[in-house]
């Protein structure tokens, strides 16, 4: 069958809160004379977003306690000196405007007796600012209100397509630089279509299915990540992962549900299988930072140890109606808080890294932008603060939007050399099929590799260890540009993220924030400064090469 070919104003691959805010925003007020397209390779509404029990920052007026500065405080406390002031500064001074805005989207924020918002605490933060919907459900009801939106407001559903179960594939960057577009892929009908756009967006969340134990949904597959590598995008602070202390741990699964950082922020408290609170010794105690939070976790486990959450301290009453989903999840696992401890372990959870991006998104390649986790602003630095990346999420979208407003989005297919050579490879060959492999075994032992290797605790052994084992996939799984099914391109996408990762854990030879290494246990950066960056390289062979 012939390649369909089809143009739009922007393209935006992603429908989380960063892909779907920016569509609304567009569709509101930037003049999109041939329409925004919206890719999603599942469904509308399947995203990590969605599973964001914690909350969203929200440095407010009404909350005496609070101000930009406590917040720009923590956020570069938490970050270990390693966030950009300026971009921390920019995103918390813009905070109150966008919890306003998501308001005025449908988001009903929770609020207590009398009609006032409802802030709680998490780990890091000074004062109580994150705001939560549904007591645990905040990332699925913000998601929930903007995909109403787009389906339900006549005023900007006329203005966006959706294509859903439609993967992008690779972005078409002409010899100059410039990103013209991408070929996207329908796991349904296995049609390759091009794609044209003045303007293309990558918003397709992170990277946490490369790792075995993960709060992040199977679609997490570090997808638009995957496209700024093979478009040789230059990248940032891969090696910072953030591992979440607390998720569900059942015995004979790999599942994490995620136990949200608030259940300690309203009083639960860790405890070994001995009995003992051994948070207890750390300044912030149940609420140190991630990182520390989950080291310990880890130690307790390495000991033989099992880990548990004390949620007795909150009261059942207030569990029930705080944590609905946590409390109901629970009891699915044959859990009553009411007498029993939580289990958890730490989990990959975020990724602090991705494509190096100015606040408005803007990558290294012109017309291409990233915002939410797939890109890397430097808010986040070496350590992401709770709830601060929901909060980026829509900053960023909305100040991509003011950038976009501005330019021209005519859309035009200029093709080159160089791009038609990107579409004939899809248009003209057969899809290369790895049957003879079983990609579900081969995207195990791609998670157990990382989860073993790459994981809290890593040494210069464990990383070449996990880039030799990697490498020997990669080998075997020929598939690397034109595959036959979604898994196999979500294959070849963690195999590209897995590589980057483990090289920047491997140029970074310190301990801060989330790289912890064994063998080098001391920090050296000076403050604010990010060691580790992927630069484009001339060597277009070496598509996660590490500039130091």
């Amino acid at each position: 069958m012939p390649m369909k070919h089809s143009t739009y104003s922007v393209i935006i691959v992603g429908s989380g809160i960063a892909g779907l805010y920016a569509a609304i925003k567009l569709a509101q007020t930037a003049k999109v004379p041939d329409g925004i397209l919206l890719l999603t390779k599942s469904t509308l509404s399947e995203c990590n977003s969605r599973y964001a029990q914690g909350g969203i920052v929200g440095v407010l007026d009404e909350n005496k306690q609070d101000s930009i500065s406590l917040h720009i405080a923590d956020t570069i406390k938490a970050g270990c000196g390693l966030s950009d002031f300026n971009v921390v500064k920019f995103i918390s001074e813009n905070s109150q405007h966008a919890i306003k805005d998501l308001m005025a989207c449908g988001v009903n924020f929770d609020r207590n007796e009398h009609n006032q918002l409802n802030f709680t605490l998490e780990g890091a933060h000074s004062v109580r600012r994150i705001l939560h919907v549904g007591g645990d459900a905040t990332g699925y009801g913000i998601e929930k209100a903007l995909v109403e939106k787009i389906k339900n407001d006549k005023s900007i559903a006329p203005n966006i397509t959706i294509y859903e179960q439609t993967l992008a594939v690779e972005l078409l960057v002409d010899a100059n630089d410039n990103c013209r577009g991408l070929i996207s892929f329908n796991s349904a009908t296995k049609e390759y279509e091009a794609l044209y756009a003045p303007v293309t967006v990558l918003a397709t969340g992170g990277t946490g299915q490369v790792y075995k134990y993960t709060t992040n949904p199977s679609v997490t597959t570090g997808d638009g990540l995957a496209l700024g590598i093979k478009a040789h995008a230059d990248i940032k602070d891969m090696e910072f992962i953030q591992f979440h202390p607390t998720a569900l741990s059942l015995e004979n699964s790999d599942s994490r549900f995620l136990i949200s950082e608030s259940v300690r922020g309203e009083g639960a408290k860790l405890i070994n299988q001995n009995g003992e609170y051994f948070m207890q010794n750390h300044p912030q105690k149940d609420l140190a930072p991630r990182d520390v939070v989950a080291r310990e976790i880890y130690s307790q486990l390495s000991k033989g140890n099992k880990v548990f959450l004390d949620a007795s301290f909150i009261g059942i009453d207030k569990f029930k109606r705080r944590f609905p989903n946590i409390y109901k999840t629970c009891l699915e696992n044959n859990i009553d808080i009411t007498k029993d401890y939580i289990p958890v372990a730490p989990a990959a959870h975020y990724c602090m890294g991705g494509l190096k991006t100015e606040v408005n998104g803007k990558t290294s390649i012109n017309n291409l932008y990233a915002i939410g986790e797939t890109a890397c602003t430097s808010l986040h630095g070496a350590n992401r603060l709770a709830s601060n990346s929901l909060l980026e999420c829509v900053v960023c979208a909305y100040e991509l939007v003011n950038t976009l407003s501005k330019q021209n989005l005519h859309s035009s297919k200029i093709i080159d050399e160089t791009v038609l050579n990107t579409i004939k490879k899809y248009a003209d060959s057969e899809n290369e099929s790895s049957e003879d492999f079983d990609i579900k075994a081969l995207k195990d032992k791609v998670k157990n590799i990382m989860w073993n290797n790459v994981g809290i605790i890593r040494t210069e052994s464990s990383l070449l260890t996990a880039l030799s084992e990697i490498n020997k996939i990669d080998e075997i799984f020929v598939s690397k540009d034109k595959c036959a099914s979604l898994d196999e391109y979500e294959l070849r996408n963690m195999l590209l993220v897995a590589k980057c990762i483990i090289n920047a854990a491997l140029s970074r030879k310190e301990s801060i924030g989330a790289h912890y290494r064994a063998d080098f246990q001391t920090t050296n950066t000076p403050l604010g400064e990010h060691a580790c960056t992927v630069e484009k390289s001339e060597d277009k062979a070496d598509d996660s090469k590490i500039i130091a």
